[in-house]
């Protein structure tokens, strides 16, 4: 089978996070009435606090961190495949201010339709990911399966002084966000053969770039949590950590960074991905909104940037310390006092 002729997102009936199954759902799945059977002494981080990563008390003054994460091609090139994917999960190490060790590949294959060489691309790709990171990608598990699937389970460690949970954020914490938005928007408009080349590359540069920054910045006692913004959206993770820290937020709608001036005009011509609107319907409800564009804050995005909390008094301090690093941030919004809504929209 020619690779250059595949199209592996005609092989999939979803695409990269916005095939993750929707917030309220997910939320159904993991209730229990059999109490919390979850409970173990060393565990610092659990599925129960819906974090980026679950954390292991090691007793010598480190955690373990542990994630999966895999999803259907977002792309068609196998090798930017692996390497998007790859990406995106190292990326729930970094947002709990860790540092990733170690990686294993998680590979699901249509083998009757799929040739093995393109699946060879993917690992490759991954692979490229792993030593960019500075991590083995030591083995894995794989299966037959009716589409193609692929990531990586990551393990880290974090100093437990400095593990980063999205729980603590703080009342007039400024909000940063270190990637654009749109991803979700861009790839489904690739699928309709209506994107532009320029924005298409943009958006394929952004879910290659890995998140250092979670890395750097846990250094920063002033920068009191962060997530990494991936399917449920801009809103939809920023809800996690209000809820998580007992807080509301204020969004600027004109603040949020933007992949490409094109978005409205995807938008307007369908490319609209099924994540955004299962996204809304679950928490729609929760944010106040008076304006029709919540396309851009429930836009799914896959290898997202990371949202961080920052002390305001200190903003200057973040700012200049993410400038020396070459990392890029945009101010979004602000924590504000619990109030009946989760999320406020502002111009």
């Amino acid at each position: 089978m020619n690779m250059e002729n595949v199209r592996l997102t005609q092989y999939s009936h979803g695409a990269g996070c916005g095939c993750k199954i929707s917030p309220s759902v997910l939320s159904e799945i993991l209730a229990t009435k059999r109490g919390n059977k979850n409970v173990h002494p060393d565990l610092l981080v659990g599925y129960e606090q819906r974090d980026d990563a679950a954390v292991l008390d090691l007793k010598n003054g480190t955690a373990l961190i542990s994630t999966t994460d895999f999803f259907m091609p977002i792309v068609d090139d196998p090798y930017d495949f692996g390497r998007i994917a790859s990406v995106n999960a190292i990326s729930d190490v970094y947002a709990m201010g860790g540092k990733p060790i170690l990686a294993l590949g998680i590979l699901a294959w249509p083998i009757n339709q799929l040739s093995t060489d393109i699946a060879s691309r993917v690992l490759e790709g991954a692979r490229a990911v792993c030593q960019d990171a500075g991590i083995p990608l030591a083995g894995g598990h794989s299966i037959d399966s009716p589409e193609p699937i692929f990531g990586l389970s990551v393990n880290g460690i974090v100093n437990t002084e400095k593990l980063r949970q999205n729980s603590a954020a703080k009342k007039g914490d400024l909000l940063y966000l270190t990637k654009p938005i749109g991803v979700g928007i861009i790839t489904t408009a690739q699928k309709k053969s209506i994107v532009s080349d320029e924005d298409y590359d943009t958006a394929l540069k952004s879910m290659l770039a890995l998140n250092l920054a979670g890395d750097l910045v846990s250094e920063l006692e002033y920068v009191h949590t962060m997530t990494d913004v991936t399917g449920f959206g801009l809103a939809g993770h920023l809800i996690e950590l209000c809820e998580a820290s007992g807080l509301s937020a204020e969004l600027e709608l004109d603040k949020i960074p933007l992949l490409s001036s094109n978005l409205a005009a995807y938008v307007e011509k369908g490319s609209v991905p099924g994540g955004t609107q299962r996204n809304w319907k679950s928490y729609g409800h929760k944010v106040e909104l008076h304006q029709s564009n919540h396309y851009i804050i429930a836009d799914p995005q896959t290898s997202g940037g990371l949202l961080m909390a920052v002390a305001p008094n200190d903003q200057q301090s973040f700012e200049r310390f993410m400038d020396s690093h070459k990392q890029t941030y945009w101010k979004v919004g602000q924590m504000i006092e619990k109030q009946s809504e989760v999320i406020y929209c502002k111009k």
